[in-house]
């Protein structure tokens, strides 16, 4: 894999260095050739976001059929629909760690491999359902915690920060959408291994990356963390894991919240692939909105209070689900736009940027795991989804507040110079 010099990667950190949130970083120019090998290397980024839902969301649509397949009870059933997201958590550092021995690029590629293999080995054999289950998990949360440095490294545009997030989406509505279509056509063991052949793709979209000349040497720049930077970095944390929290919630739980309003089975899935799907546009302008100020302090707290309407009209009337599904699928996905959009923009260089996606994410993806299981856990108790939706509009006002504070702060150096 031709990997760039150190003089290369110092110029790919200037054009993603430091810049206020509310300003674009300036972008140098690059030779044709150079062009060309950026434009394969963000390509391959948007195809590895495609890979980064369906896992979960295809297990979300097929969850019934799944719990009866491999013979789960109700505690397993939540833990088969939770642990790509406890997995998250538990693997946060690994990307950072990944990065730092063998470079950005090839820690993606590697996510995309081990994706592949957890994705078949999960459904061989019932054993082996949550263990594979736990290793696609990591994978994915290699990927998306090394998504926000590989682009800072290439000098990303707010556009092509939000068309990467916006590529979390797509995978999340093919997820959810084709479940139910491939369940029938090759039964449910198949339709969910067949997501690794996407996961293959991804991996060699990055090795032609790599091998194109545009990648990520690795740095071992020693990790500071100073006074100054702690509360941006604790906030942006808060920020993650509520948002996190509460798109995780829905993906997980959605069809059998709607199961339980009178929805069919196909329905339900694609609702769920409705809600990601409504979701594209608002996740690509997020990240561009995260850097205009004027906008962003009102746009950002707006997304939690919206958040939290739906919710609770989700708890509290059981009709109109194609409305607030609507409504939820484009502030929650645009919620999940502008955090990924703040992990760059509040970042003042590449290996920053590895930091604080980890500490946020990895935080996030465990406070998001356990939290969905505990909402399962909460619903299993009462045998009704209207006090789980409550917490969940709760939590929603507490990321309006959230994001009110952290908009207000300005990028942060995580590394010793």
């Amino acid at each position: 894999m031709g990997f760039v010099s150190s003089r290369t990667d110092r110029r790919d950190g200037a054009a993603g260095g430091a810049v206020p949130a509310g300003r674009p970083a300036p972008r140098a120019r690059l030779a044709p050739t150079a062009s060309a090998a950026r434009a394969v290397a963000l390509g391959a980024a948007l195809l590895v976001g495609v890979n980064l839902r369906p896992a979960i969301t295809s297990v979300s649509a097929l969850l019934d059929q799944a719990t009866s397949e491999f013979g789960l009870g109700g505690v397993g059933r939540s833990l088969l629909a939770t642990l790509p997201v406890i997995a998250f958590g538990v693997t946060a550092m690994l990307g950072p760690l990944l990065a730092r021995r063998i470079g950005t690029s090839r820690a993606i590629l590697a996510a995309m491999a081990v994706l592949a293999a957890g994705l078949v080995l999960r459904v061989l054999s019932g054993w082996m359902l949550l263990p594979g289950t736990f290793l696609a998990g990591a994978a994915i949360m290699v990927a998306a915690t090394l998504l926000p440095p590989y682009l800072k490294a290439l000098g990303a545009s707010g556009l092509w920060v939000g068309l990467s997030s916006m590529s979390f989406g797509i995978g999340a509505a093919l997820g959810a959408s084709l479940a139910v279509p491939l369940d029938e056509a090759l039964g449910l063991r198949p339709a969910l291994a067949a997501w690794a052949a996407l996961a293959t793709l991804a991996a060699l979209a990055m090795l032609a990356a790599g091998r194109s000349g545009v990648a990520t040497a690795p740095t071992r720049a020693p990790i500071a963390l100073p006074a100054g930077s702690r509360s941006t970095v604790a906030l942006m944390t808060t920020v993650f894991s509520l948002q996190a929290l509460l798109y995780f919630a829905v993906t997980t739980w959605l069809p059998l919240i709607l199961s339980s309003h009178g929805e069919s089975r196909a329905a339900a899935g694609s609702l769920l692939g409705w809600f990601s799907l409504i979701g594209l546009l608002p996740t690509l302008l997020a990240p561009m909105i995260a850097r205009r100020r004027r906008i962003l302090t009102w746009f950002g707290p707006g997304l939690g209070i919206v958040m939290a309407a739906g919710f609770a009209w989700l708890a509290l009337d059981g009709g109109h689900d194609p409305v607030v599904v609507s409504v939820l699928g484009v502030a929650q996905n645009a919620g999940f736009g502008l955090a990924m959009g703040l992990l760059v923009s509040l970042s003042a260089d590449e290996a920053s940027a590895g930091i604080l996606s980890a500490i946020a994410q990895g935080v996030g993806y465990a406070v998001a795991g356990g939290g969905s299981l505990l909402l399962g856990i909460v619903h299993d108790a009462n045998g009704s989804w209207t006090a789980s939706l409550l917490i969940m509009a709760f939590c929603a006002l507490l990321l309006a507040v959230s994001v009110t504070l952290v908009i207000r702060r300005r990028p942060v150096s995580l590394v010793r110079g």
